[in-house]
This record gives structure tokens, sequence and C-alpha cells, in this order.
């Protein structure tokens, strides 16, 4: 439960220190090595691109899963009460652009047009795979705004009051 949870999130916490530290200290190395006029090996440059690359690929996989939780949320409770629906509006009008611009700037060249397909193919999914499920969540919006109401004995927590009239008390 909460403790495996809290553990996750603290290893996750350290992981991207340790990432960002590693990163750092490559970027340094590489500057250090173009202002002293040292010719340097790829390797570092191929470090950076894949660590670049691993970043970008956890970062789809978290971007794609941020939005599972409140699609089962809104799934099970039958109802997006309490939800943001402009959150989702202005996050897909953002992704549509984001994904677009991508596109966009993809090169004429048909030999480049590979090379800068599988460069981007991270912030590609993420955008465009994110949303997608925001059209899920707007058609739950869609869905049970018309549902009028809920089913006995399924109650949504969310909208149940946290205090009651103390003078009633």
């Amino acid at each position: 439960g909460s403790k495996s949870l809290k553990n996750f999130c603290i290893t996750w916490i350290v992981v991207c220190i340790a990432l960002c530290v590693i990163l750092l200290c490559q970027l340094l190395l590489r500057n250090q090595d173009q202002s002293t006029g040292i010719e340097r090996s790829n390797n570092s440059l191929d470090m950076i691109e894949m660590s670049g690359f691993i970043c970008g690929y956890i970062s789809c996989v978290f971007y794609l899963g941020s939005r599972f939780p409140q699609l089962y949320k809104n799934f099970r409770r039958r109802s997006t009460e309490g939800t943001s629906y402009l959150l989702f509006a202005l996050a897909m009008m953002g992704n549509c652009t984001y994904g677009l611009s991508l596109v966009l700037k993809m090169p004429a060249t048909e030999s480049f047009r590979a090379l800068y397909f599988l460069q981007h193919l991270p912030w590609l999914i993420g955008s465009f795979g994110v949303l997608f499920l925001d059209i899920f969540v707007t058609l739950q919006f869609v869905l049970y705004r018309q549902r009028k109401e809920r089913p006995s004995g399924l109650v949504a927590l969310e909208v149940e009051p946290l205090l009651v009239n103390e003078e009633t008390a």
C-alpha cells in the first residue's frame, strides 16, 4: 500500500537526482573539452544523447500513465464531478500544438526524416498519446454529464461533505 508507494517515490527521487548529476557532469566535461580545444570522442555526446532518450521515454511512460488513474476513477464512479475539464482542454491544446510543432519541424529531405522521427519519438508518443487519452476523458465528461442519478450503493466520497452543520450535531 502506502509504504511501498513511499519507497517507490523515494527511489524515484534518488534515481532522478543521480541522473541529473551524471548529465550535469557530462555537460560540464563536454563544455570544458570545447573551451580548451581538446578533440573529444563521440562517447560523451553519445552518453548525453542516450541519457536524453532515456529521460524522454521515462517521461513518456509517466506522462501517458498520468491519465489512467483519472480515467479509471471517472469510470468507477460513473462521474467526472470534481474534475476540471478546462485542465484537460488546455492540456489537449498544448499537446496538440507541441506535437504539431515537432511534425512541422520535420526536415524536407527524406533521408533526414527517419532520423528526426526516431530522435523525437518519445516526445511525439507523449504528446499525441496523452492527447488520445484526453479524448477519452472528454468522452467521459459528455457521457457522465447526461447521467442525472447515480446507481444505488455507489457513493462518491469526493462529493460527500467533510463537515456537517455543527448546530445540528
